[in-house]
C-alpha cells in the first residue's frame, strides 16, 4: 500500500507542475494536471464523437499522458530543442513500483506510438486542448495566440478533431455563459 500511496502523491505533484510554454506566450498559466483535466475531458468527447474508439482507453491515455512530468518537469518546444529528457527512465522507475505498473507502461507506450485510434484522439485532445487555452488568450487580446495557432493545427491528425478545432477558433470563448439576454444581464433575473 505504501506504493500505491507514494503514487497517488506523485499524482498530486502535477497539481504543482506548471505548464511552461505560457512563459513564451506572454499570457495565461496552467499546471499539468489542470491541462490533463481538460484533455481527458476533451478525449472522452472526441471518442464518443468518433463512434468506433474504445471511450474508457482515451480517458487512461489522457489522463496518463503527462504523468511522468510529475518527475521531468514540464518541457515546451523551445526546451525540448536544447534538452534531452529520459522519460522512458521515468515510466520504468514508476512502473517497477506499481502493481499496475505493466498496464502503465503499456499505456505511455501506446500514446507515444500514436498508431491506434485511440491514442491519435487522445493525442489530439491534449493539442486541442491547447488550442482552448490559445482562444482563451486570444479572445483576451494576447496577439501571439494567432501565431501559436497554425502550429497546434497542423498536429491534429484524426478528422473529427480537425472539425472540432476550426470551431473552436471561430467561437467566442466566454459566449457558452453570456448570452444575449440583457433584461436578465441587467436584472440578475429579479422582478
Amino acid at each position: 500500500m505504501k506504493n500505491i500511496a507514494n503514487f497517488l502523491f506523485e499524482v498530486g505533484m502535477l497539481k504543482r507542475t506548471p505548464r511552461t510554454g505560457f512563459q513564451f506566450l506572454g499570457s495565461g498559466a496552467e499546471s499539468v494536471a489542470e491541462h490533463s483535466f481538460r484533455a481527458a475531458m476533451i478525449g472522452y468527447t472526441l471518442a464518443q464523437m468518433d463512434g468506433h474508439a474504445d471511450v474508457g482507453r482515451v480517458l487512461q491515455l489522457c489522463l496518463f499522458h503527462d504523468l511522468p512530468e510529475a518527475r521531468m518537469g514540464d518541457l515546451n518546444y523551445v526546451n525540448k530543442k536544447y534538452v534531452i529528457a529520459n522519460e522512458d527512465k521515468a515510466v520504468e522507475d514508476l512502473a517497477r513500483q506499481l502493481p499496475f505498473g505493466d498496464d502503465y507502461r503499456d499505456t505511455l507506450h501506446e500514446y507515444n506510438a500514436k498508431e491506434s485510434l485511440e491514442s491519435q484522439l487522445a493525442q489530439d485532445a491534449d493539442q486541442i486542448e491547447m488550442v482552448l487555452s490559445l482562444k482563451e488568450r486570444k479572445d483576451l487580446g494576447n496577439r501571439n495566440a494567432d501565431e501559436w495557432y497554425p502550429f497546434s493545427k497542423l498536429r491534429i491528425k484524426t478528422e473529427i478533431a480537425k472539425q472540432l478545432v476550426d470551431t473552436i477558433w471561430e467561437t467566442d470563448s466566454s459566449k457558452w455563459w453570456f448570452d444575449d439576454d440583457q433584461e436578465w444581464w441587467v436584472n440578475g433575473g429579479r422582478e
